[in-house]
C-alpha cells in the first residue's frame, strides 16, 4: 500500500470533497465487509475502494462480504486470512461493538487496529409509510401491552439497535428478554423487510440515517419521531439511545502489528 496516498484517500472520503489525482499503479487492494450487500456497511467500504482508486493507493481493489453475527465472522476471516497483509482492509462500525460485547467471539476488535473514522451518523428507527403507528410514543405503547406483537427489525443479536429496543422496553416496564427481535446480516435486509411490512419498525447499526434516507423521501418509510410524554420514560440511557445524541460509527481497521 502507498501510505502517503492512503492517507490522502481517507482524507478526501472523510471530507467529502474532491478525490487527488493518481499517484501510482500496480498493487491490488482488499477490503473485508463483514455484512452482506446493500447495507451501510457495504457502501462505505465501496466507497472507500474508490477512493482509494482515486487517489493512487492501488490499482485494483477487491471486495469481500461475510456477514453475520455482528461482523465478527468477518472480522474472524480478516484477522486469519489477512495476517501480516498491509494491502488489507476491514470496514466495521457501532454495531459490531455491540455483538463483541455480548456474543463473547474468539476475536475480539482488539485483534486488529483501528487506522480511521470513515463516517459518522445519527441511527434512526423507521416504520413502513402505511404503519398505524405514526409516533415512537403509540409503538411504546403497543410494546407495554403486548410485546410480542411489536416486531423489531435490525441487525445482528447485541447490535446498538437490539440494544436499543431492550432499553426502550426497559423504560416502560418491559422485560427486554420479551420483545420480539428479528436480526438481519446487512442493513439492506432489514430495510427491505421494513418496506415489505415484515416488521413493525426497524433501524440498523450498520448504517444510520443515509441508508433510509431515500426511502423516506419516496414517502415509503417514516421516520418515527423522538416525541413521547415525560412520563413514559424514566429511564436516562432511554433518551440518549432515541435521540441525537447517538451516533453510528464506521471505521477502518488493519491487522496487528502493521502499524
Amino acid at each position: 500500500m502507498r501510505r502517503a496516498a492512503f492517507l490522502q484517500a481517507l482524507l478526501a472520503l472523510s471530507a467529502g470533497g474532491a478525490l487527488p489525482g493518481r499517484v501510482w499503479a500496480g498493487e491490488t487492494g482488499r477490503i473485508m465487509i463483514p455484512a452482506n450487500p446493500g447495507g451501510g456497511w457495504d457502501s462505505t467500504g465501496r466507497a472507500l475502494g474508490r477512493a482509494l482508486l482515486a487517489a493512487g493507493a492501488f490499482d485494483k481493489v477487491a471486495f469481500e462480504n461475510k456477514g453475520g453475527a455482528a461482523g465478527t465472522l468477518g472480522l474472524a476471516q480478516f484477522v486469519s486470512a489477512s495476517r501480516g497483509d498491509p494491502d488489507a482492509l476491514l470496514v466495521m462500525g457501532a454495531v459490531m461493538l455491540g455483538g463483541i460485547i455480548t456474543g463473547k467471539p474468539p476475536v475480539s476488535i482488539t485483534a486488529a487496529t483501528p487506522i480511521a473514522r470513515l463516517t459518522s451518523e445519527y441511527n434512526v428507527f423507521v416504520l413502513p409509510a402505511n404503519s398505524p403507528f405514526k409516533s415512537l410514543t403509540e409503538v411504546l405503547a403497543q410494546l407495554k401491552k403486548d410485546p410480542a406483537s411489536v416486531k423489531w427489525g435490525g441487525g445482528s443479536r447485541g447490535a446498538t439497535e437490539h440494544i436499543a429496543a431492550a432499553l426502550m422496553a426497559r423504560a416502560v416496564g418491559v422485560n427486554p428478554a420479551r420483545i420480539n427481535y428479528v436480526a438481519f446480516r446487512g442493513g439492506g435486509e432489514a430495510a427491505a423487510a421494513i418496506l415489505g411490512g415484515y416488521v413493525t419498525l426497524g433501524g440498523s447499526g450498520y448504517s444510520g440515517y443515509s441508508e433510509f434516507a431515500p426511502y423516506i423521501e419516496a414517502g415509503a418509510q417514516a421516520l418515527v419521531k423522538n416525541r413521547w410524554t415525560p412520563a413514559l420514560l424514566s429511564d436516562d440511557a432511554f433518551a440518549i439511545f432515541v435521540s441525537d445524541d447517538l451516533a453510528a460509527l464506521r471505521v477502518t481497521l488493519v491487522n496487528l502489528g502493521l502499524i
